[in-house]
């Protein structure tokens, strides 16, 4: 018992710890992900050990270093629960009418369209985003323009497809490629019936892992470039997408001052998308970010349409005038503006390990 109490302690205390060291190999970024698990296993070592084990010294040093680790994990979460109070607005006749956007990892292997596509129906979204979305998909979703007159396609068949349907009028729609030239994001802008204004950004880089990129050199450089397009054009803004990354990562910190946007995660909770058929194993890495003058009225995950990721669902409105959420931005520091540059130009420079490179 002894035993297996201080080796299964020192690997939490190992996978706690290890995501502070920056580097952006995939063995010490992967650690970010699993922070509720990590947390969940060591409240459960450290009452067990209680009722167990001798209370030896290294007993007692033990388990204060799980307290530690306990209180550090619990310091990254406890903004991403509704025990965190933040202030939430009431739409006015200031506001745009509400806007819905429901984005979706379909997973490229998935052939269940019409489950996908009546989940669509039922939900009836305004916006609607595809990721991993490939030709075969392309043709399946030819059956929303009649509802969704405007779109930007771009059907790949290595997992980085992506398309963007509206029933808004879409005024302009570019395709981005920031660091590759196979992994695209979306930059849109619509213009509401009742007058408003409101810039989108679909994105997916690719994620640091065993199986896929060794670093994450790509998908920061590719977050942050997407970071400084939005801090730049002065407009409201939403980004979503399968970040491939969470919300107390230090990549994504950088990305959420480098915009200059609000997490609506904070104070509403976690809202894990992926992996659907593994609650207990489910991180949130399928993100939304957005500018001070969009109000998040409804953020959650929907039910599964046959992918490994779960559907995620906002509702929002857009006030310009109001200026509520100003004091939710954090902002860059000058080594922060040094550093987001260094990892942008490392991500363009990055060689991918994805076998071929596939474009439109």
């Amino acid at each position: 018992m002894e035993i297996a109490f201080y080796s299964l302690s020192t690997l939490l205390i190992f996978a706690s710890l290890i995501p502070l060291v920056q580097d952006q190999h995939w063995f010490f970024r992967i650690f970010d992900f699993g922070k509720v698990q990590i947390l969940v296993l060591q409240f459960i070592v450290f009452i067990a050990a209680w009722a167990f084990l001798q209370k030896t010294t290294g007993f007692y040093i033990t388990q204060l270093i799980l307290v530690g680790c306990m209180v550090y994990e619990i310091y990254l979460l406890y903004p991403y629960t509704p025990f965190y109070k933040i202030e939430k607005k009431v739409k006015t006749n200031k506001s745009s009418e509400s806007i819905k956007i429901v984005s979706t990892n379909i997973y490229q292997f998935n052939k269940e369209y019409d489950r996908f596509l009546k989940f669509l129906e039922n939900e009836n979204p305004d916006i609607i985003l595809t990721i991993e979305s490939n030709k075969d998909w392309e043709d399946a979703l030819q059956a929303l323009k009649p509802n969704y007159p405007y779109f930007c396609e771009i059907g790949l068949e290595n997992t980085y497809g992506m398309h963007l349907y509206s029933k808004i009028e879409m005024v302009d729609c570019q395709k981005h490629y920031f660091v590759a030239d196979d992994i695209p994001s979306i930059e849109a802008t619509f213009k509401t019936k009742d007058g408003f204004e409101v810039v989108f950004f679909g994105v997916h880089p690719p994620p640091p892992s065993p199986t896929e990129e060794e670093n994450a050199k790509e998908r920061d450089g590719e977050l942050l470039s997407v970071a400084k397009k939005v801090k730049e054009n002065h407009k409201p803004t939403i980004v979503i997408g399968d970040f491939n990354n969470v919300a107390w990562a230090k990549s994504s910190i950088l990305f959420r001052k480098t915009s200059g946007t609000i997490d609506p995660r904070i104070g509403r909770g976690l809202i894990s998308t992926f992996h659907a058929k593994y609650r207990l194993l489910r991180f949130p890495i399928d993100q939304m970010f957005h500018t001070t003058d969009i109000f998040v009225e409804e953020l959650k995950a929907m039910p599964t349409v046959g992918s490994d990721h779960l559907p995620l669902y906002c509702k929002f409105f857009i006030d310009k005038i109001n200026d509520d959420q100003e004091d939710l931005v954090e902002h860059l520091e000058k080594d922060d503006r040094e550093e987001v540059s260094e990892m942008i130009e490392e991500g363009k420079a990055e060689e991918s390990d994805r076998e071929t490179v596939v474009t439109e």
